[in-house]
């Protein structure tokens, strides 16, 4: 039986199109699948066809698309001006892997939906404008992992929340960031790193909204500035003279609570009154009032009768003041708090609220009241040393994380109340937020957080699941930098909180590996018996300092002994103290230590960290080892201090990073995201 002369290509050509089928099933997605999937549906909203996202369609070509520009990875754009090009006509270029979103401009082009998070995967845009739109909810934190973006336009909108410290991720290359006429609000988030410049950022814009707190100092080291626009908000204290080094040609910082005296600026006239009108009465210097009084004497007479009437008036005022205000404050601060622990000793008794117990609001909790807590279904998610954690649904759908507290384990009120306002205060991207304290008619005691579906880091690490992310280095360099990072934060407080139980179970990581730490300072809250099962806990499972005997005694250097026990976690992917298998305890320290002397380092490391990297010299990946190993020195004195080691694991990041942008990618090699 004869075969055809073409048969044997029919066979090859067969195989190649099922390879690269298959192939193309296990590769991320393109940026083309990301706006149709993605960002098409999210800036969209529960509005009908928007004319302008319609010719988002994989029907029609790429250069009919509305509002976009298109690059490929060698650095050329794709041409749309001559019709009668191929590249313009071309149906199939949405498959070509090569193509990459550079550009998206919708200015006032109806949208009505939110600002998708998915932003954050398209690694080579590099403008966004989408101003003047009705836009709701919060600006996403993973807007600050497109690696490209140099300019960002989202003014005349209606976004809320806080402003991500992850913006400042863009510092590299940002060039404009436009905000104004939104209703944003809370405190200006410092760039992590902090000698951060942004020396290429020229237009910073955040009029117009509901910032807080005082100026944003780390603005003024932005040296190539030329406008900035802060007016129209709540900021206050005084304004920095620094921002006087900045070569600014337009500047608006009218409309706030600021006070004391203006910079001096080289050119007093540069600046007209309308730059800062609008704020406190306090505020004085060029080109406002004179900082000395208008009376319209001569300085020589202001001087004199100055100096004639109040030289030895001033001293003893100075004292009476300061020693009557320091008394009223003291008497204010103890009102406030006697309120505080009367009510709830009220409420113990079975009084106020009518008996059913009095809930304290936190920033970030101002939508909660009392009915949505007492009326929340919940399902029972975790039990720790400190209480069961429950998974509640409110009334109106949203879902909030209630620890209960055990019967029992808590201090009295005047010891407990005050570290709790105290973990009310703290704000930061790696710790978990407490938004709520409800304390009961029986005395029972609820701590109210937001809910995230994330997995823990030791799930992450230890439980096999099918469609579970691939932690190669680069995830995990930032998983453990940001575990790092909050606990820096926690340590360099104005009252210090130490967390007392840094473990992988306590560490939430979300779809980009960020990570978030819970449990921070709860020990001070609890009677020392269960303070010290947490401790006896802590011993079991391989984290506890030498030198910590009594839980009471922990500090910021046994948490960083802790760390340490997590980074070789992180790196060994091996579960530290005792196994369930045979009751064996792992010792960490002593593993690598063994690997040393035997000249087998690189065998400790996780076979799944190392995919990929060529030099885990070059990549870090030995000096964290290193490092981790510094950590859980025996002797405490001898560890670093988390902010040396925050500088460290910065110093040392991962070259390839781009596998963060992929939050998709899973052991598995396909599935949905955690």
């Amino acid at each position: 039986m004869e075969f055809p002369a073409f048969l044997p290509l029919c066979i090859v050509f067969f195989f190649f199109t099922l390879f690269s089928s298959s192939s193309n099933a296990l590769a991320p997605p393109s940026d083309v699948e990301i706006l149709l999937r993605k960002i098409k549906p999210s800036l969209q909203g529960n509005a009908a066809e928007n004319l302008l996202l319609s010719s988002w369609n994989a029907a029609v070509p790429l250069c009919q698309w509305r509002g976009l520009k298109w690059a490929f990875t060698n650095g050329s754009s794709l041409l749309c001006v001559d019709l009668s090009s191929p590249q313009w006509t071309n149906l199939s270029l949405y498959r070509d892997p090569s193509l990459r979103l550079a550009s998206l401009q919708l200015p006032s082009a109806n949208l009505s939906g939110t600002l998708p998070r998915e932003i954050g995967e398209l690694a080579a845009l590099q403008s966004l404008y989408l101003g003047v739109n009705a836009l709701s909810g919060t600006i996403p934190l993973e807007l600050g992992y497109s690696s490209s973006l140099s300019d960002v336009e989202l003014s005349g909108n209606m976004l809320t929340g806080s402003i991500p410290a992850s913006i400042w991720n863009l510092c590299e290359k940002l060039v404009s960031l436009r905000l104004h006429g939104n209703s944003l609000s809370g405190y200006l988030p410092q760039p992590a790193l902090p000698n951060a410049t942004c020396k290429d950022l020229q237009f910073l814009d955040l009029g117009h909204n509901s910032f807080s707190g005082d100026f944003p100092e780390f603005v003024a080291r932005f040296s190539g500035l030329k406008e900035l626009d802060l007016g129209d908000n709540k900021l206050s204290g005084p304004i920095p003279g620094s921002l006087s080094a900045l070569n600014l040609e337009k500047l608006n910082l009218s409309y706030n609570n600021f006070s004391g005296v203006l910079p001096n600026f080289e050119q007093p006239k540069k600046f007209g009154m309308e730059a800062f009108e609008g704020n406190s009465p306090k505020l004085c210097g060029p080109p406002l009032r004179p900082c000395n009084g208008s009376s319209g004497l001569s300085p020589g007479a202001i001087a004199g009768i100055v100096i004639g009437l109040m030289a030895g008036a001033v001293v003893l005022a100075s004292l009476l003041i300061g020693y009557f205000q320091g008394k009223k404050k003291r008497r204010n601060d103890d009102d406030e708090e006697d309120e505080d622990f009367e009510e709830l000793e009220d409420e113990e008794n079975g009084g106020g609220d009518g008996g059913e117990g009095k809930l304290i609001i936190f920033q970030g909790g101002e939508h909660l009241t009392l009915e949505d807590v007492l009326n929340a279904t919940g399902q029972v998610m975790e039990k720790t040393s400190y209480g069961t954690v429950y998974k509640a649904k409110l009334a109106d759908g949203g879902t909030i994380a209630l620890r209960l507290l055990r019967e029992g384990s808590c201090k009295d009120r005047s010891s407990s109340l005050p570290v709790i306002k105290q973990l009310g205060k703290i704000r930061h991207e790696n710790l978990l937020p407490l938004r709520a304290f409800y304390q009961g008619k029986r005395g029972e005691k609820l701590l109210i957080y937001d809910y995230l579906p994330n997995r823990t880091l030791y799930d992450l690490l230890h439980e096999a699941k099918v469609g579970k992310p691939v932690l190669n280095w680069a995830r995990r360099h930032k998983i453990a930098l940001g575990i790092a990072r909050g606990l820096g934060h926690i340590h360099s407080l104005e009252t210090p909180i130490t967390h007392g139980n840094v473990r992988s179970k306590n560490v939430l990581v979300d779809d980009f590996f960020v990570s978030r730490l819970t449990e921070f300072g709860l020990d001070k809250i609890m009677v020392p018996s269960i303070a010290e099962e947490t401790l006896l806990l802590a011993k079991a499972d391989g984290y506890k300092a030498p030198e910590l005997q009594k839980m009471k005694n922990c500090s910021s250097r046994t948490d960083v002994y802790a760390f340490g026990i997590l980074l070789l976690e992180i790196l060994l992917g091996k579960k530290p103290g005792k196994t369930g298998r045979n009751g064996e305890f792992v010792d960490l320290p002593s593993l690598v230590k063994v690997a040393v002397l035997e000249e087998t380092t690189m065998e400790v490391f996780d076979a799944e960290l190392l995919k990929g990297i060529r030099s885990p010299m070059e990549e870090g990946l030995v000096q964290a080892l290193k490092l981790a190993m510094g950590c859980c020195a025996p002797v405490a004195t001898v560890r670093p201090t988390m902010e040396e080691v925050v500088r460290q694991l910065e110093e040392n990041r991962p070259r390839n990073r781009s596998a963060l942008y992929s939050p998709t990618e899973t052991r598995s090699g396909s599935g949905t995201p955690f």
